[in-house]
């Protein structure tokens, strides 16, 4: 009997071209692309399964991908086969051989995703497709104070769009924080799982501060109302990358969401988040 090796690719993509990672009928998708060099190099279109689905225009630092073949290419010849057939927006960064029981998805402990926001009046044109352009001054050290409340075990039906998978709301954020490099702010949050939206919603929301229309305290009454009209925008998707992926338990030291901080004004009040969003 010919032997299955199980393996677990590492992958980073930009996703402005593609509608999502997974699959789809007549829209050209991250899995598709991957699984056209995969036919390629190993002279099948093995069937590969992914660690998340990330939607239209949303990007990845770190995604894997595992799929089972007979073939005995070494991977690190797979690694420079696959880089050599895919388009320059995807690159496969390592790979390696897992147990049979190991599972791409399933076998996630944490996430963590990252939201960028280029907060300066004028857009960055090298930045088109990669982040969100705020215009209004941020202060990312209210918002920063503000994230600290998803950390812990909550119910986020607030923070969930329609259309994705029913079920349980309850997720544990591990790690929450905001802060500014320049001009880029960026917001951080890692956790064992994220519903449909839910990091976007989070980023809108947290958009609500230098509008004054988010203090300290408020987002803890909105996690507890569990009603999506409380909380913000669903921010667009190009600020948005799942950053990392890991497959072993969250390093907890001391307190679970650093502080960091940055000042700033606030925009005129007469303004709304989606008026300051180009």
């Amino acid at each position: 009997m010919i032997r299955l090796r199980r393996l677990l690719f590492e992958i980073a993509y930009a996703g402005t071209r593609y509608h999502g990672y997974q699959v789809q009928q007549n829209a050209l998708s991250v899995a598709e692309t991957l699984q056209d060099a995969v036919e390629r190099v190993f002279k099948r279109r093995e069937a590969i399964t992914g660690c998340s689905r990330t939607d239209t225009g949303v990007h990845a630092n770190q995604y894997f991908f595992h799929m089972d073949t007979d073939q005995r290419i070494p991977p690190e010849a797979a690694v420079i086969a696959l880089n050599n057939l895919l388009p320059d927006d995807i690159a496969v960064k390592s790979c390696r051989e897992v147990p049979p029981d190991f599972h791409a998805r399933y076998s996630v402990c944490w996430k963590e995703y990252v939201y960028r926001i280029w907060n300066a009046p004028v857009k960055n044109p090298f930045l088109d497709g990669l982040a969100l352009h705020y215009k209004y001054p941020l202060d990312a050290e209210l918002m920063n104070r503000c994230a600290g409340e998803f950390v812990g075990t909550h119910d986020f039906s607030g923070f969930r769009s329609t259309g994705g998978k029913e079920g349980s709301a309850v997720r544990t954020i591990y790690a929450a924080s905001v802060k500014r490099e320049g001009e880029m702010v960026t917001f951080t949050v890692a956790g064992d799982g994220f519903l449909y939206n839910m990091v976007r919603i989070m980023a809108g929301t947290l958009l609500l501060c230098p509008l004054g229309r988010l203090h300290e305290g408020d987002l803890t009454a909105i996690l507890r109302s569990r009603d999506r009209e409380q909380a913000g925008i669903t921010a667009p998707a190009q600020g948005l990358y799942l950053n990392r992926v890991s497959y072993e338990r969250f390093p907890l030291r001391g307190k679970l969401q650093e502080g960091l901080s940055v000042g700033a004004t606030e925009p005129p009040a007469q303004e709304n988040s989606a008026a300051a969003i180009s």
